[in-house]
């Protein structure tokens, strides 16, 4: 059982993605926003980080880039989770500080495979 943070603004993205992750054992730690999640991230120090790039306010990229300037959690893995599939976007992502994405929308079946392989 893994710890995981998803940082997520849709409702209905966030619950597919802890109804799936829960289900498959996993403690799940919510956060509707960029600030909170940031939050979040150094007071539970979660094993994995899922974190959607189109938040409102302080986008994803941002969020990356703080949360690998913070000790606590420069080395916990942040999976980019966005519908970004242009040429670019993956780079973009990557150099913002996760480890690598998935695309959305999720594929239900596929989804804790893609995710168990961080951690």
């Amino acid at each position: 059982m893994a710890r995981i943070l998803i940082i997520e603004d849709n409702e209905h993205n966030l619950y597919l993605q802890t109804f799936i992750l829960e289900k498959n054992g996993h403690e799940i730690i919510q956060a509707h926003n960029g600030e909170t999640g940031i939050a979040r991230a150094a007071r539970e120090l979660p094993d994995l980080i899922l974190l959607d790039i189109q938040l409102p306010g302080m986008d994803g990229y941002t969020v990356a880039e703080a949360l690998r300037k913070n000790p606590a959690t420069a080395d916990v893995p942040i999976i980019g989770v966005t519908s970004y599939a242009m040429s670019g976007d993956r780079e973009r992502i990557l150099e913002a500080g996760c480890t690598s994405y998935i695309e959305k929308p999720i594929n239900p079946d596929t989804f804790h495979a893609e995710v168990a392989q961080f951690l």
